[in-house]
């Protein structure tokens, strides 16, 4: 609630337990606490998986999916807004084909988990323009939002900078 109040236009709520400590309730808990939406963030492949708990919107990492486009479909027909995850301009392209019109461009690495803030400014200027950008990680601080605003993000999903950070006013906001 306090991200909320300190301007979130939506949540992100890790639910995979395996790798990041989530767990499904967790989303639960959020999504009866806020009245923004909601993203499950975890590694969903199978369509399957979409039916596991309620949220607004999930999350497709590109490179993970076999077939983003049916999955992509299948979350829609469910109901739910779909952010799709990439890192490079081919997975860019793969998403665009698919049908995603919600992009975010992940500057972590998800091979080696390096962070590099140039990456959604080398993959950004492909997006077609009806196609909403997010850039995802490495941002801690005001100048990267500024940084990344600059490149075309028209949202931030911003994690580590607001979980690790140090405690302050709750109506403090990155921009």
């Amino acid at each position: 609630t306090a991200m909320v109040e300190g301007g979130a236009a939506a949540l992100s709520v890790l639910t995979e337990p395996e790798h990041f400590g989530g767990r499904p309730e967790d989303l639960r808990r959020v999504r009866s606490a806020v009245d923004v939406p909601v993203l499950r963030k975890d590694f969903l492949m199978r369509e399957a998986q979409l039916d596991t708990v309620a949220a607004d919107v999930v999350l497709l990492i590109a490179r993970f999916v076999d077939d983003l486009e049916s999955l992509l479909e299948a979350a829609r027909a469910r109901g739910f807004q779909v952010l799709v995850e990439v890192h490079s301009r081919a997975e860019l392209s793969t998403a665009v084909d698919a049908g995603a019109s919600i992009v975010g461009i992940n500057n972590r690495d998800l091979a080696d988990l390096v962070v590099d803030l140039e990456t959604f400014a080398t993959v950004a200027p492909a997006a077609p323009a009806d196609v909403t950008l997010v850039a995802e990680s490495g941002i801690g601080n005001p100048a990267d939002v500024r940084r990344m605003r600059e490149a075309g993000a028209d949202g931030l999903l911003v994690g580590s900078a607001i979980m690790d950070g140090p405690v302050r006013d709750n109506t403090r906001r990155l921009t």
